[in-house]
């Protein structure tokens, strides 16, 4: 109990000490020795001790109710002046409608409804927590480094570096409370505290375009976390009960209603279609903030909740429903991934492709699809995290995120060309684990409803495209180039060399992870358990040593390989990208990727993804209610 308090809590005093404490050198260490702290005692929970998985942990909830309500009424009063002062009476209206349920709940019920287990770890929660602690400390480390060259970069913002790393550290300390919060009002109070810190990082520069997205996020979210509070008060009056290791435990039939609704929260969170709009729009902010709400918080808060609910959506209507969001948001998000060339876009496209993934495996709710979906968020938080911080690294140092300026990177920028290819292979080649977490989600459903098979099946395609004409360009090479990665701070290449060390590690580590904690977590449910057989282990070892050999020759790739003219039919003039054309035209030679706009335009496909997947959301509430 004190390790999860402590995980809480710290993050919170940090971020109180950076608001003191403003001098850089001052906020370097602060940054980093409590970035060292949170990851260390994250990942110390990982470790066994006896006893200490084996029961739920409590606490005494004396007057914490009120407590809890009274911080939510601040934060709701907080988001509806914002509203009022900005013109955005929707946001308004949705924080005072969620504001009034939680009253209700606390004043009709509160009195009669006792909370036995506030906070709680299980092995699924301490996965999150490690997720969070390390993934999570690395983009603050990285964002020192960053922060001090974007606002060098970008003068015409103004520098409010204090108020960003106390954002950064009350999300980290909110996100182990969402995971470890047992009580439904208090998972509520961190998941808000959440929004309202995405929605001021979203808008950190200030400008109308930021403004904008931020208020765009805040507003979906509140939708969410209104149905959030929806579900609590349901759950108040017919079970008399607010916590969520009861609710998971009830009978579908009386634990259906309250389920939908906080589906439909984790939905929203997640970015589900037709949601998917604000996770995109928060690619405005610093590059730190959008690997902190695309990898290993934000989205993740609400894919966790769905898993978590997979229980009680196994083999109900409601529970295909969420399946088809997250199936057509996979398909869709991935086909549209194709047409983008802004490097930011692929990702908060596949970003969103993966979660929909996420969320197929809590629908089908089978024990297959929830092993499948925590291998899921495990593999995607790293591999996601790293690639975000790399394109933003590259944009700093080129000013620009084109996919297409990234041709023949490999020599321009050696190191961190490697550490993109790690990010992308993390991503769809074996043996990483986001290919084997697809191919048990193609068994989950294979063995459940071979008819969501289509979704995985045209999506993985899809996926597959976008990547390999990603990492092609990067290994393009037309002409010599003099390798430059100076004025990258040391910071970001400590962070960026962890995760993409962590990336790899996983797929030697990842079967003992999965056999301590997942294969645990997934058997006390269900009984029954999938995992690795000793075979397919032994021949994912081999594969990863043979595909560690790949970046390593890239190391001496200067040194003992000579870059001569490619051959052009006899045409080339001085320049191995010059030839001369018909008529004695010099030309130059130009290989770019093929986008599709016209087959996969990201308007056309939103909007049909996002009309499909309302029609379910809308069925399953129907069929709930």
């Amino acid at each position: 109990m004190t390790s999860l308090a402590f995980l809480i809590a710290l993050p919170l005093v940090i971020a109180m000490l950076l608001l003191v404490f403003r001098p850089r050198v001052v906020r370097s260490v602060i940054v980093i020795a409590a970035a060292v702290v949170i990851a260390v005692g994250s990942l110390s929970l990982l470790l066994p001790q006896p006893g200490f998985l084996s029961a739920p942990f409590q606490v005494p909830a004396e007057y914490l109710d009120w407590i809890v309500l009274g911080v939510e009424l601040a934060l709701a009063a907080f988001i509806f002046f914002l509203g009022i002062r900005h013109v955005r009476h929707l946001v308004s209206l949705l924080a005072l409608l969620q504001a009034g349920l939680a009253v209700a709940t606390e004043v009709l019920f509160g009195s009669r409804i006792e909370v036995a287990t506030l906070i709680a770890a299980d092995r699924f929660s301490l996965i999150m927590a490690g997720i969070v602690g390390i993934v999570g400390s690395l983009i603050a480390v990285y964002s020192l480094g960053y922060m001090k060259a974007y606002h060098e970069h970008h003068r015409e913002y103004r520098d409010r570096q204090p108020l960003f790393f106390f954002l950064q550290f009350v999300f980290l300390g909110s996100m182990f409370g969402v995971f470890f919060a047992n009580s439904l009002p208090l998972l509520l109070l961190f998941w808000e505290i959440t929004t309202l810190c995405s929605f001021l990082l979203i808008g950190y520069n200030g400008t109308a375009e930021s403004r904008g997205r931020a208020f765009l996020a805040l507003t979906l979210n509140l939708l969410g976390g209104l149905a959030f509070a929806g579900a609590i008060l349901f759950l108040a009056s017919t079970a008399g009960t607010v916590e969520l290791d009861k609710l998971i435990s009830m009978e579908k039939g009386a634990a259906l209603i309250p389920a939908a609704l906080l589906a439909f929260a984790g939905m929203t969170k997640s970015a589900q279609m037709p949601f998917s709009s604000w996770l995109l729009g928060a690619m405005v902010a610093p590059t730190p903030v959008s690997a902190l709400l695309h990898s290993s918080t934000m989205v993740k808060a609400g894919v966790y909740l769905v898993l978590r609910l997979a229980p009680l959506l196994r083999g109900t209507i409601p529970g295909t429903m969420v399946a088809l969001v997250g199936g057509m948001t996979f398909l869709a998000a991935s086909l549209i991934a194709i047409s983008q060339s802004d490097a930011k876009r692929v990702l908060a496209w596949s970003t969103i492709a993966n979660l929909g993934l996420i969320v197929l495996c809590g629908g089908i709710g089978t024990y297959e699809a929830l092993w499948a979906g925590i291998l899921l968020i495990l593999f995607h938080a790293v591999t996601k995290a790293l690639l975000f911080l790399c394109v933003g690294t590259f944009e700093q140092k080129t000013n620009t995120r084109d996919i297409e300026s990234m041709s023949g990177l490999i020599m321009a920028m050696p190191k961190l060309s490697i550490m993109i290819q790690i990010g992308i292979a993390g991503m769809f080649l074996a043996p990483f684990g986001m290919l084997v977490s697809k191919w048990a989600v193609l068994k989950a459903l294979v063995d459940s409803n071979p008819l969501l098979v289509i979704f995985v099946v045209f999506g993985s395609s899809a996926t597959l495209f976008f990547w390999v004409k990603w990492m092609g360009k990067l290994l393009e090479v037309t002409k010599v180039r003099q390798a430059d990665e100076s004025g990258i701070a040391g910071r970001q290449w400590v962070a960026l060399g962890a995760l993409s060390a962590i990336s790899i590690g996983l797929v030697g580590f990842y079967p003992l992870i999965s056999a301590q904690l997942i294969e645990p977590y997934v058997r006390g449910i269900y009984g029954q358990v999938a995992m690795i057989s000793q075979g397919n282990f032994i021949i994912m070892s081999i594969m990863l040593g043979m595909v560690a050999l790949f970046p390593i020759t890239f190391f001496v790739y200067q040194k003992n390989v000579r870059v001569v003219d490619a051959y052009l039919g006899g045409g080339n003039v001085d320049s191995s990208v010059l030839f001369q054309g018909a008529g004695g035209q010099v030309k130059s030679m130009e290989m770019r990727n093929y986008y599709l706009t016209r087959l996969f335009g990201e308007r056309r496909l939103s909007l049909a993804g996002g009309i499909a997947c309302a029609a379910f959301i809308f069925v399953m509430f129907g069929v709930a209610l």
